[in-house]
């Protein structure tokens, strides 16, 4: 299966192959696959890091949804992505990190303290609580930050001194290039920026890693300029989704802040960390019309904060566990004219610093950018 010849993909669209293993996802059709892949969580959750063609994505493989995906992996040996049982793409997996096989001096495993998500990013969530969680009646529907606490597959709080350890460990064992921590809402009032930014004081003390940290808008917007003293080199503070009926819908406890708050909150995140070092995860596929997130995307451009447009990805064991993720015409129209605004603008995910935007592998827009900038 080595020969090139024998696959289809060498003509086909790599945007849009991407496109559609993101929105319909990826059957293992044998258990022996050979790689982690994540249950449960924040973040990338029920999905496996695949590498196409050069570029590294988050494919769904977990859920309902990809055990009826057209496309499929066989075995971990042969690596080729097939499509309605025919082979169109060679593909790698990313290996098992080294650092995952160490634990701390108490004998909690590296691995439930931070995770390797792609192939290169460091991922973590330093309070694995929240205070919508609890109430379905303010929890965001489509969370599942309880999951893997329930699980026992990572612990409620993350120590600083435990970060630096692991992130020491997985830069200098795996390679990794970049951070990204994000944590439940602990409180209304800094909303985590105080223990994110003890926590990226402590890493980098210990090792030279870019880190971003992501949380909802503090109270004050003196944070940033604390959170960036901390050692914090970008920032995300995510929309998720953005109309107003659907925010009541889908968040009904984080609605509560408003649009107009979080826009204020950028452009002073912006004044602080840069422009383009400030980014928004925006959930396409949950009621927000194409019209709305590319307006919206627009807007954020323009006030220097890079729009990561990620199609919703239903995760079992929440209330939109069978919510159907966004067709791949709809994300790839949308990835359109976004790729062309940041070309345009001049805004790229090569140079943010760290964070999801960054890794960009739950996403295909990083694909649609110009890569000629």
């Amino acid at each position: 299966m080595g020969n090139h010849q024998q696959f289809k993909h060498k003509g086909m669209d790599k945007r849009k192959l991407i496109t559609e293993l993101q929105s319909q996802g990826l059957k293992l059709v044998k258990a022996d696959t050979g790689v982690s892949g994540r249950k449960g969580g924040a973040g990338p959750s029920d999905h496996k890091a695949i590498t196409l063609d050069g570029t590294t994505v988050m494919i769904p493989v977990y859920n309902d949804v990809a055990a009826k995906s057209p496309y499929s992996i066989e075995t971990s040996q042969d690596r080729v992505l097939q499509e309605n049982g025919s082979a169109i793409a060679e593909i790698s997996l990313p290996q098992q990190p080294k650092f995952y096989a160490l634990k701390t001096a108490a004998g909690i495993p590296y691995s439930q303290i931070a995770l390797l998500h792609s192939h290169n990013v460091l991922a973590t969530t330093v309070l694995q609580t929240c205070i919508r969680y609890g109430n379905r009646n303010s929890s965001c529907q489509f969370c599942a930050i309880g999951q893997s606490l329930a699980a026992g597959k990572t612990i409620a709080q993350k120590t600083p001194a435990q970060l630096a350890e692991v992130a020491e460990a997985a830069v200098r064992l795996d390679g990794v290039e970049h951070l990204v921590m994000t944590t439940g809402t602990p409180n209304v009032t800094d909303r985590g920026a105080a223990y994110l930014s003890e926590c990226a004081a402590a890493v980098k003390a210990r090792v030279d890693l870019p880190i971003q940290a992501q949380c909802e808008p503090p109270d004050d917007f003196s944070w940033f300029a604390k959170m960036k003293a901390a050692g914090i080199d970008s920032l995300g503070m995510h929309l998720e989704v953005i109309e107003p009926e659907v925010r009541d819908r889908i968040m009904p406890g984080k609605a509560q802040v408003s649009l107009d708050y979080y826009f204020q909150a950028f452009e002073a995140a912006v004044e602080v960390f840069g422009w383009g070092q400030v980014n928004t995860y925006i959930l396409a596929g949950l009621g927000d019309s194409q019209e709305t997130i590319i307006t919206t995307c627009d807007r954020l451009i323009n006030l220097g904060v890079y729009p990561f447009v990620v199609p919703f990805v239903p995760i079992t064991g929440t209330p939109l566990a069978n919510h159907q993720p966004p067709s791949s015409e709809f994300m790839y129209a949308i990835y359109e004219k976004v790729g062309a605004m940041l070309s345009n603008a001049g805004m790229s995910s090569r140079d943010i610093k760290a964070g999801c935007a960054k890794c960009g592998a739950c996403s295909a827009l990083s694909v649609f950018e110009n890569t000629n900038h």
